[in-house]
């Protein structure tokens, strides 16, 4: 009984992991009338508890992870609910009540990982909202009129649907900081919108068919951008949309069609995280030694080799992780050695004769991976560190004939074959 006393007090309870698939769901919850949180995760809701409808101070509920086809029940007749989470289920159109986006306080929804294939009916009515998944799902077109009141949205997800356009309403929002459209087929949309998000920091297009075409000529007014993904798809360049970015920290380019780089890169001074693997990569531009607060520089699957690496990667002082798998490296530039923070050197897959001796004075280094290097002689280590290796003459037939080439193979390198 004394513990019976306490439950009007309790104000968040976590269910999840239980099983209620029988149809059994604990009575004492509706006792528990103070309830402010209530999470049934993993719990095998068909669903909705009838209990529910005591919890009239109940602002958040997740129902991740269950078997719903349904959020039909009492959740319109709790007037604080403020977040409903219900990602993974097996929720079609008609499961989604209307009545609930007339909640004063709606302002958290996610319906992720269901089987939506239209946005929710009335859902311009929940004009508090500011965070919206949609996430994959098969929707395949967004109604004009749902920005038109939503214009407080904070963070919107729409990937992994099958949108092809999008409305030009989307320009009103302002405040929105996370935009996420990965995997729609969005060919024909000019995403003419992205300069009026204003506040935009997060901004990811992976596998959405851009091009030069069909991105922005400008996002010089995206001062807060932060975070870009333009990943899997047809730039055979960086859109020059992409260099005014002053405020890039994240940067993912990898799997398009790029072959070169603009000196323009120099711009990205924020810049610590830069991802262009499987790309058409020859070489890298100097300018790329001036990123001084790259942390991590993927570039696996290109066609690198020794010279297409500045000799000045050195400068790149927090340089963390060096990712270079599957290119044509001969060598290494001695200069990537002065990076002493590197953690992680991947290197497999490439045509490496050695590595410089410098190499053993990385000794943070906990990842060093020169597999599937059939030629690889690990060069000895030195008796002791000492100032000479900051000298070094960086030709690629200078490092062959250290390495023990034959002059046949360092003349070939003399004369670029």
């Amino acid at each position: 009984m004394a513990a019976t006393g306490v439950l009007p007090f309790v104000r968040g309870v976590d269910l999840s992991g239980n099983d209620f698939k029988g149809g059994y769901f604990p009575e004492h919850v509706k006792a528990m009338t103070s309830l402010r949180w209530l999470k049934l995760n993993h719990t095998g809701l068909c669903y909705l508890p009838e209990e529910l409808a005591a919890l009239q101070k109940l602002e958040h509920l997740s129902v991740s992870h269950n078997s719903l086809t349904t959020l039909h029940g009492e959740l319109s007749g709790l007037p604080c609910l403020r977040a409903i989470v219900a990602r993974a289920n097996s929720l079609k159109n008609s499961g989604v009540p209307d009545d609930i986006f007339q909640l004063e306080d709606l302002s958290v929804l996610d319906l992720s990982h269901n089987q939506l294939t239209e946005c929710p009916r009335e859902l311009e009515n929940a004009k508090n909202m500011l965070v919206l998944n949609l996430g994959h799902n098969s929707i395949d077109t967004i109604p004009n009129q749902l920005f038109i009141n939503l214009t407080d949205l904070l963070y919107l997800d729409l990937s992994n649907n099958k949108l092809e356009s999008l409305p030009p309403q989307m320009r009103r929002l302002v405040h929105l900081q996370t935009l996420i459209l990965n995997d729609n087929p969005l060919l024909h949309a000019q995403l003419r919108q992205l300069p009026a998000m204003t506040a935009l920091q997060t901004l990811h297009l992976r596998n959405t068919q851009r091009m030069q075409s069909n991105l922005p000529t400008s996002l010089e007014s995206l001062v807060n951008l932060a975070d870009v993904d333009l990943s899997c798809n047809d730039l055979s360049r960086v859109p020059e949309c992409l260099y005014t970015l002053g405020s890039l920290r994240r940067l993912n380019l990898s799997s398009n069609q790029i072959s070169e780089l603009s000196l323009c890169i120099d711009q990205w001074t924020q810049l610590e995280t830069l991802n262009l693997s499987r790309n058409q990569l020859t070489s890298l531009p100097s300018a790329i030694c001036k990123l001084t607060k790259l942390k991590k520089m993927y570039l696996n699957s290109n066609k690198l080799d020794f010279d297409g690496i500045p000799s000045g990667i050195g400068k790149l002082a927090n340089l963390e992780e060096f990712m270079a798998a599957d290119n044509n490296l001969e060598l290494i530039p001695e200069s990537l050695c002065r990076c002493s923070k590197l953690r992680k050197l991947v290197l497999n897959k490439n045509r490496l004769v050695t590595l410089p001796e410098a190499i053993h004075f990385l000794t943070d280094v906990e990842v060093l991976d020169v597999r599937e290097n059939p030629n690889l002689v690990m060069p000895p280590k030195p008796a002791e560190r000492t100032s000479e290796w900051y000298n070094i003459d960086f030709s690629l037939q200078n490092q062959l004939r250290l390495a023990g080439a034959s002059p046949a193979t360092v003349a070939a390198a003399a004369a670029g074959k």
